[in-house]
């Protein structure tokens, strides 16, 4: 995270450099501060999130800014997107008061682009057949999202903890006739998830003989993500 946000940062200096007056230019221009990115967690963390905020507007305010934007780094929404930040942010606001304007954007999942940026995955992955590995929900319309993302792709679905399941999927295509599969799985980052995916696809590897299995890597910390950040910021 720490590193995705130094390439926001960057991407946001850049943008601002472009937008300056040529040397010698009479424009007049209100100066506009640095941009500042900071990174924030919902869990895990010394302070609430809501403090967390606080203190970064406060921060901010101090540096010129009257706006705070707050994006929720989600690939798909649920109780953390829907309820419990957005709670946190209006105690945040409630404490900051009228001298900071926070506003809490769309889950970073919500972006239209996220589909192109998959695309390109599996572009790298150049395989016969595709699948979208996804944690998976057992709520209600849960998986929705990954599977219009899937439909918008041409890719199959999969899911980590519910049906239809990594190793289901690839049975499918195998009985298919596909020799080459590639599997994107659908995470930011590097974890123990990501692990265990990679242990599974070596597991389903040696099932399947004359069959290839070309696992993907997680989004990560990317400027073609932090791209999609800035925009989704702009937007």
């Amino acid at each position: 995270m720490s590193r995705l946000a130094q390439l926001v940062r960057q991407r946001l200096a850049e943008r601002k450099a472009l937008t300056q007056p040529k040397q010698g230019s009479t424009a007049l221009i209100n100066k506009v501060p640095e941009p500042l990115v900071s990174t924030a967690s919902l869990e895990l963390a010394t302070e609430p999130l809501h403090e967390q905020i606080r203190q970064f507007a406060k921060q901010a305010q101090a540096a010129g800014w009257q706006r705070l934007q707050v994006l929720p780094l989600f690939l798909l929404p649920g109780m953390h997107v829907s309820e419990d930040i957005p709670a946190e942010v209006a105690l945040a606001q409630q404490a900051v008061g009228e001298e900071m304007a926070i506003t809490l954007l769309p889950h970073l999942g919500n972006h239209p682009g996220m589909n192109h940026l998959l695309a390109q995955q599996f572009r790298r992955l150049s395989a016969d057949a595709q699948i979208l590995l996804s944690h998976g929900s057992s709520r209600a319309q849960g998986n929705q999202p990954i599977e219009a993302l899937a439909a918008q792709l041409g890719v199959s679905p999969a899911y980590w903890s519910v049906s239809p399941s990594l190793t289901q999927q690839v049975e499918t295509l195998v009985a298919a006739g596909c020799p080459r599969i590639a599997i994107c799985p659908y995470f930011l980052f590097p974890g123990g998830i990501t692990e265990a995916i990679a242990s599974l696809v070596e597991q389903l590897q040696s099932s399947f003989e004359g069959v290839q299995l070309l696992l993907g890597e997680p989004l990560g910390a990317t400027t073609e993500l932090a791209d999609l950040i800035v925009e989704q910021v702009e937007r």
